[in-house]
């Protein structure tokens, strides 16, 4: 990825999210107070993930779970069942990722990129691998694609924590290396439409 593909790639960023956030605010505000009465609480989920260059960020959603042990399993199907009934249908409809909008504008993501992770994965890629964290973390790209069903997959296995980090993250990690070496703005906007339509 060349400086200009970045300044491009930062460009698009910055319309296509003003866009977004102009035409989707009244769907962000109803599934913010869809949110906020079924878990009687604020209906932004605000979490610590990792960003660009390995820098903590405050990554932005609608809540879909709710309130009580704060301490969320990284592994998202242990977390199942504290899901409200709205957060399966924000979910389903990626609903819950609209407020993401908000991070792309002001820079810490963009909507094409590697998914933000907690802390205790990106942060520890060693060698060849840190060329990741030169990105950031988007809102969907090709792994998230391709684990779209992710949670079904760790909850239909006995060990889902072992098979997450020696199955799924490592092959999320090689096509996170594969897209940045083969980036281009086509290939963003492909990503974007089987997001959406997929």
């Amino acid at each position: 990825m060349s400086k200009a593909d970045i300044l491009f790639k930062r460009a698009f960023d910055i319309v296509a999210s003003l866009a977004g956030l102009l035409l989707l605010a009244p769907v962000i505000l109803l599934c913010w107070l869809v949110a906020a009465i079924e878990t009687r609480s604020n209906g932004f989920f605000i979490q610590k993930r990792i960003g660009r260059h390995g820098r903590i960020i405050r990554v932005c959603k609608i809540k879909t779970m709710y309130p009580g042990d704060t301490r969320r399993s990284p592994i998202a199907s242990r977390n199942l069942a504290s899901i409200s009934q709205s957060g399966r249908f924000l979910r389903k409809y990626k609903l819950d990722e609209l407020p993401q909008l908000f991070n792309v504008l002001a820079g810490s993501m963009s909507f094409v990129g590697p998914r933000p992770d907690v802390p205790g994965y990106a942060d520890r890629l060693q060698g060849e691998d840190r060329i990741i964290l030169s990105l950031r973390p988007g809102i969907t790209g090709p792994a998230s694609i391709k684990y779209k069903d992710e949670e079904a997959i760790l909850a239909s296995v006995d060990d889902p924590e072992t098979y997450n980090d020696r199955i799924i993250w490592p092959d999320k990690v090689k096509i996170n290396r594969e897209y940045f070496n083969n980036y281009s703005l086509l290939r963003d906007l492909r990503y974007i439409f089987y997001t959406i339509f997929g």
